[in-house]
């Protein structure tokens, strides 16, 4: 897992997108594009997402920006930029065309594609800016496998390298997040949780997000546009124009752009020098600033850092002393001023053991390995907190004391302030008997400041219509069914975003079943099964309900019913049909009906409208998909006309430059020089004037024009250039392969490997190979270097490759016929071995017979005299065949590692072999005194 590096081989890329005389940029590109043309360069997008321009974070991201044209979508109300009087592009659509960028920068340094993902999102995105996301990755084709939040994303990093640490004792740890636009304050617990998966039990790490405290405008931003603010109005002061800096966007963003820089050199330094050049009317402006000045610009910024900090605390329920640690992400954390303050809250040291920039990618990324199906890692479960608690309202009508009906708002809470997800839940509507509607809303925000209610657009989420009920019901009542309530599935899923799964009916209907009723003089043997069953089954069957005994005495029944059917089959083969029949009247007699309650389920039909902010139309969305095609395709075409332009470019440079080399000359004619520089003018010329906007085909066919005209003169040179090195590898394989055949022509008789016809195969080849190379030499010799050559570089590799492989099988076949000549040898020294220790052997047995009489005497006197030499002797034989037995084995694998090992390596095996063997003999010596001084102590 790493962090992909974009093209100028930086680890982090600025999200801006800009757009100039038809072209398209990205991040640092965008960024400087956007200096000079602020108003075709757009940043912080992510704060306008599933928004209406009423949103009072559009509102303030107005007053920051005010130089972009912002407008209303028509048809959802959300924020539309308007770029020229043609194009306006929405914010889902220039996030989409972001994502595609962050998609191209990790297919390029993975050479792979990649269309799953994992998306980080800040926790307080409502349902409406989650949908907004997602929209955004569907038009940029990505497949999103979770919507994770950042600050679960940070907690999944920190513990995923830390899973010894983590055990049954609960670890609760704060995250402090302050990046660029937001700041969000987090309680994560740390514990093992045993989990049931695939019918096996898993103990594994879990993090829980206990409570949540947030400031969607408090980050780096605020700090650089009061830096920005302050170098304009010291600007204003020195009254170097007249021309206020205000009213020209371009001043104002060079001056956010080194306000950008000032503020990340004052958190390092307590003062600094900026300087910029050309603010305005070409005047360049220098000020030294203080880190005490930029504090100061800022004191009410300070003022709202620790609140996220109370909020998250009062969230989750407990107190700062309940903290274990208190870990500190994001890049405006580094900021002096905003880790004083964090410090003087949290008493200790802060921690700073994971990256500030990276550690939310990190965990994303651990997430996206978890979900994907090409990778395996061991599992870490993160369970988020919901931060807008979501109710269900709908109206029921109830009767009043009077006898009048009126109409009674319920609502019913559904998700509760933080409650993990993801999670699904059933709720059940009980007294709806028709089609009916109900309205998912946000529920209690009292936690909530009043702006951040407004901010977060905390009104209806969806209006939801079910159909079918009606119809259900006359359905199911006329079968004298009991309804159990209408069922609405509901899910908040890994995305964060509630969804409706299905809305169902439900009824319990009582309906008769045939059962089987075991006769009066059964039961016993029943109970007899029943008892001989345990005996076999065990502790199991003893610890059953008397339920499951019926149900077994139901079946033993059934059992024996079928034997008796299969008897009275073999009774009709003999001719008894009555007999059958009234057994089989009898069966019938048996079965009894019985009621029985089974539930009934019906899908039911129902329609979701969302009232927050309504999703695109489907004309809407297939325009906005074409759009970013046809502006992806534009770039293509761009790019493949800038490539084969400077291709052209490039070749009419090279070619002009190398026609002045000494062996470009001798290579060619004056009159091929004349026409290669003529053409070479001609083009560069086109090239700059009149064919400057051509499309890419149009320069790919002028250089290959030029190429016709260029390319064999290169060709010559090369081919002079190679051609010495190329004989002289030729003529060294000659007199090589000449050696070889010498060399297998002189070895003695007992040791030739090859036949006659091989070798005087082997022989014509070298001699018609030597024969052409001096013809063809002689002939290029005489040919002038500015014709083809008769000896071409291609021919000499051909000559070679038919040398190398004739060689080739006459090595492979000599080292294939010696080891079966080594093989054979060795088999037949092992059997003239062996026949000679036969012979031993039966020398041996003569030998013993004559000494029986002298054995028989010495046990008649009952004297003790040491072991008989012959029983040694015979001992000694049967270790003797043993070790011509390994022996011969050992030659036996000798010879096969031969078949298959180069000559050379023949010796080695021989010397490993000879060491095994003299192992091998130790052994058995060792054994075979063993087994004597065994014997003598016997007798």
């Amino acid at each position: 897992m790493e962090i992909a590096l974009n093209k100028e081989s930086k680890r982090k890329t600025p999200a801006a997108i800009s757009f100039r005389d038809g072209e398209r940029s990205f991040g640092e590109d965008a960024m400087t594009t956007g200096i000079r043309f602020p108003a075709g360069s757009y940043v912080y997008l992510l704060d306008l997402l599933g928004k209406k321009v009423d949103n009072p974070i559009v509102g303030l991201f107005s007053k920051r920006f005010p130089y972009y044209n912002i407008e209303a979508d028509p048809e959802r109300g959300t924020v539309l930029f308007r770029y020229d009087d043609e194009t306006v592009y929405s914010v889902e659509e220039l996030m989409a065309q972001l994502l595609s960028y962050a998609r191209d920068i990790a297919a390029g340094h993975t050479n792979q594609k990649i269309k799953d993902c994992v998306l980080t999102v800040p926790p307080f995105f409502n349902q409406a800016e989650r949908r907004a996301v997602l929209d955004s990755a569907d038009l940029a084709g990505l497949k999103v496998l979770s919507l994770m939040s950042s600050n679960a994303a940070v907690a999944l990093n920190y513990g995923m390298f830390r899973r010894k640490e983590i055990n049954e004792t609960v670890q609760n740890i704060l995250f402090f997040d302050m990046g660029a636009s937001s700041t969000t304050a987090t309680v994560a617990s740390y514990q093992t949780v045993k989990t049931k998966e695939k019918g096996y039990t898993e103990t594994n790490p879990q993090v829980t997000i206990l409570g949540v405290g947030y400031d969607r405008s408090l980050g780096g931003l605020e700090m650089q546009l009061r830096l920005r603010d302050f170098l304009a109005k010291k600007f204003t002061e020195v009254k170097k124009t007249s021309n206020s800096v205000y009213d020209s966007p371009r001043a104002m963003a060079k001056l956010l752009k080194e306000a950008g820089r000032l503020k990340k050199v004052l958190s390092a330094n307590t003062d600094h020098l900026s300087q910029i050049e050309g603010v305005l009317d070409e005047e360049d402006f220098k000020l030294p600033v203080t880190r005490e000045e930029f504090e100061s610009l800022c004191t009410d910024v300070f003022e709202r850092v620790t609140a996220p900090v109370d909020a998250a605390l009062i969230s989750a329920g407990m107190d700062i002393s309940a903290i274990d640690q208190f870990i500190i992400v994001g890049g405006s954390t580094r900021i002096p001023r905003v880790q004083s303050l964090l410090q003087e809250v949290w008493g200790r040291e802060l921690g700073k053991n994971i990256n500030a920039d990276e550690a939310a990618a990190m965990g994303a990324v651990y997430r996206a390995a978890d979900l994907g199906q090409g990778f395996k890692v061991k599992k870490f479960h993160v369970k988020e907190a919901v931060i807008f608690p979501i109710e269900v309202d709908f109206e029921r009508q109830i009767e009043n004391d009077d006898g009048s009906s009126s109409v009674k708002t319920v609502k019913r809470s559904l998700f509760a302030l933080n409650n993990n997800y993801p999670q699904k839940k059933v709720m059940t509507f009980n007294k709806h008997t028709a089609d009916f509607n109900f309205f998912v809303n946000y529920g209690d925000l009292s936690h909530l400041p009043k702006n951040e209610k407004l901010a977060a657009n905390a009104n209806n989420i969806s209006f939801i219509e079910v159909s079918g009920v009606t119809s259900a019901f006359q359905k199911h009542q006329q079968e004298g069914s009991e309804s159990k309530g209408i069922k609405a599935h509901f899910n908040m899923d890994d995305f964060g975003v509630l969804t409706l799964g299905a809305m169902e009916t439900v009824f319990e209907k009582s309906m008769l079943v045939e059962d089987d009723k075991p006769k009066e003089e059964e039961s016993t043997l029943s109970k007899l099964g029943s008892t001989i069953s345990k005996l076999f089954s065990g502790s199991e069957d003893e610890k059953s309900e008397d339920k499951d005994k019926e149900n077994k005495t139901g079946e033993d029944v059934e059992k024996k019913s079928k034997g008796g059917k299969e008897e009275t089959d073999q009774k009709k083969e003999n001719g008894k049909k009555e007999e059958k029949n009234t057994e089989e009247a009898g069966k019938d007699a048996e079965k009894e009906l019985k009621p029985k309650l089974v539930t009934v389920k019906e899908e039911l039909n129902f329609t979701i409208k969302y009232l927050d902010i309504p999703s695109p139309s489907p004309e809407a969305f297939k325009a906005s998909k074409k759009k970013i095609a046809d502006i992806n395709a534009a770039e293509k075409a761009r790019h493949e006309k800038a490539a084969a332009r400077n291709n052209l470019e490039s070749y009419i440079l090279e070619a002009q430059e190398k026609l002045w080399q000494e062996e470009y000359e001798k290579a060619s004619t004056a009159e091929q020089r004349t026409t290669v520089r003529e053409m070479c003018s001609q083009l560069d010329e086109w090239i700059y004037d009149e064919g400057f906007e051509e499309e890419a085909s149009v320069y790919k066919e002028k250089l290959s024009t030029l190429r016709k005209l260029f390319e064999p003169i290169r060709e010559r040179v090369l081919e002079h250039q190679d051609r010495p090195e190329a004989m002289q590898a030729l003529q060294d394989m000659i007199n090589g392969s000449s050696l070889f055949l010498q060399k297998a022509r002189e070895a003695p008789l007992e040791l030739q490997l090859f036949t006659d016809v091989e070798m005087t195969t082997m022989d014509a080849l070298i001699i018609e190979t030597q024969k052409w190379l001096e013809e063809k030499e002689e002939l290029q010799e005489n040919t002038p270097l500015y014709e083809t050559p008769k000896l071409l570089l291609a021919d000499i590799a051909e000559k070679m490759a038919s040398l190398d492989r004739e060689i080739k099988y006459l090595v492979n076949k000599g080292k294939i016929v010696k080891a079966k000549k080594d093989r054979e040898a060795a088999e037949a020294k092992a059997k003239a071995e062996k026949e000679a220790k036969e012979a031993e052997k039966e020398k041996s047995k003569k030998k013993n017979t004559t000494t029986n009489g002298e054995k028989d005497s010495l046990k008649e006197s009952g004297e003790q005299q040491p072991a008989d030499k012959d029983t040694n002797a015979e001992e000694n034989q049967i270790y003797d065949d043993k070790t011509v037995e390994n022996e011969t084995r050992e030659s036996d694998g000798k010879n096969d590692a031969q078949s298959n090992a180069f000559q050379e390596n023949s010796e080695e095996n021989d010397s490993e072999g000879d060491k095994r063997k003299g192992q091998s003999e130790n052994i058995d010596a060792n054994d075979k005194d063993d087994k004597i001084e065994g014997t003598h102590t016997e007798l």
